[in-house]
């Protein structure tokens, strides 16, 4: 990697699963931004990337509370890269997942869905594009914003209510974003993670099939082959399921 910064990459959401490898891939080409709520969450990628011969920093972020995000990126924008295009901001977080019968969810479950998916994509963005913007025309790839969707962006099963409507928010967004950015050169793009994710809590979830969960390398490839799609080709929404998946 060149040591002259000419971009950089942010990833939102990042724990030992999907995050991680996306840090870790885009971390091959960018120096990357990594924002999770608990530094015990990001602390060891950051080194693993560091000690690779990357460049990776940390920041305590709750995407779903607007003082916090404007912190981080007041942060990123001062004291890490002045100056700067954004290359890609990725939206992965895992939270607002509830899973209850309806008549036992309470406001607050219902609230913390919609906080940490539609709430945080808001503000996510917000902060997001004008760096986004700043790139267009001037880096190798088209800047980039993803969000990580799921089965609950486009199907409210039952007892899902709460995280589908979260994810029905982000989608939304997404959409809207990509209508508004897409004609000024920003690549937006929703991403519907369609299945369980092998990861480390579900590494004892067994199936009768091989390669039964989607792997969260092969996740972060498809997210880096949206990165690098030309103008010509965005690419809004892809689907990324196993085979085994019924959909």
């Amino acid at each position: 990697m060149s040591t002259a910064v000419k971009a950089f990459a942010i990833v939102a959401g990042v724990g030992p699963g999907t995050g991680a490898s996306i840090a870790r891939k885009f971390a091959k080409t960018y120096p990357v931004v990594l924002l999770a709520r608990n530094p015990a969450n990001f602390e060891p990628v950051v080194q693993e990337i560091n000690a690779a011969g990357g460049r990776a920093f940390g920041i305590s972020t709750d995407l779903s509370n607007s003082t916090s995000v404007r912190s981080a990126f007041d942060k990123i924008k001062a004291d890490l890269f002045p100056n700067t295009p954004l290359a890609a901001a990725i939206f992965n977080p895992g939270g607002g997942f509830v899973r209850k019968p309806f008549l036992e969810l309470t406001e607050e479950d219902f609230v913390a869905g919609y906080d940490s998916q539609g709430r945080g994509g808001f503000l996510f963005s917000k902060e997001s594009l004008p760096l986004l913007l700043d790139g267009v025309g001037k880096l190798e790839f088209p800047p980039t914003l993803i969000f990580t969707g799921a089965t609950a962006s486009v199907r409210g099963s039952a007892n899902f209510a709460a995280f589908a409507t979260g994810k029905f928010a982000l989608r939304a967004l997404s959409q809207s974003l990509a209508r508004e950015f897409g004609p000024k050169g920003v690549h937006v793009s929703h991403v519907i993670v369609d299945g369980v994710i092998d990861i480390p809590r579900t590494k004892e979830w067994k199936f009768d099939q091989p390669d039964a969960k989607l792997s969260p390398d092969a996740i972060a490839d498809s997210y880096w082959h949206l990165h690098t799609q030309p103008r010509t080709t965005f690419a809004h929404e892809l689907d990324v399921r196993p085979y085994v998946e019924k959909w």
